[in-house]
């Protein structure tokens, strides 16, 4: 098979084989524009794609949540919707039902309070005194029925004091105390 080469324009060499077809080898410049547009439309949409996914993302992770002074004031609208309640478990609310795994306490902002109905087994960092977001909706008694207790911690890091090490303040909370129960305070059991 003989190849010859035929002409040579302004739009590409042009090369043929003995069957007489015409073969370009190079793309000329009327391509190129259409060639460029193309890669700048098929790259907008997947810039937009990934925008999308990461916007999505980011809103999903975030947790929003209303404090009960919020829920006060849209008691009217808030019926059958769902809601993160955000606050203050109120010391001395909280009770448990432990063979029903219900535990019923209040939360606060410091203005409102909202009585709040669970039933499950809640984080190990939840407890009176503490700060936590629940979901869930409002009952038709006012009640907060939650399907979801998070706690929330202090985001304060506080060293050990007078140089002692941690892990011995840690192991003293889970010496047992009389009676075969672990001290909540801290302190070490009495022999």
């Amino acid at each position: 098979m003989a190849w010859s080469r035929r002409s040579s324009s302004a739009t590409g060499d042009t090369w043929s084989g003995a069957s007489g077809i015409s073969r370009r080898s190079s793309d000329g410049p009327d391509e190129t524009p259409v060639r460029r547009r193309k890669l700048l439309v098929g790259g907008g949409v997947i810039v937009l794609a990934l925008s999308g996914l990461i916007v999505t993302g980011i809103r999903q992770s975030v947790v929003y949540f209303v404090t009960p002074s919020e829920l006060a004031q849209a008691q009217e609208r808030v019926a059958g919707k769902a809601y993160r309640l955000g606050g203050m478990v109120v010391q001395g609310s909280l009770q448990q039902d432990r063979g029903r795994r219900e535990h019923r306490f209040i939360l606060t902002d410091g203005k409102t309070s909202v009585p709040v109905r669970f039933q499950g087994l809640p984080p190990d960092l939840f407890g009176e005194g503490r700060g936590a977001v629940v979901e869930g909706t409002v009952g038709s008694d006012g009640t907060f029925q939650a399907t979801t207790i998070m706690a929330k911690h202090s985001e304060e890091y506080r060293p050990p004091q007078d140089g002692q090490g941690g892990s011995r303040n840690l192991l003293e909370t889970l010496r047992p105390e009389k009676g075969g129960q672990a001290s909540a305070q801290g302190t070490r059991p009495t022999p």
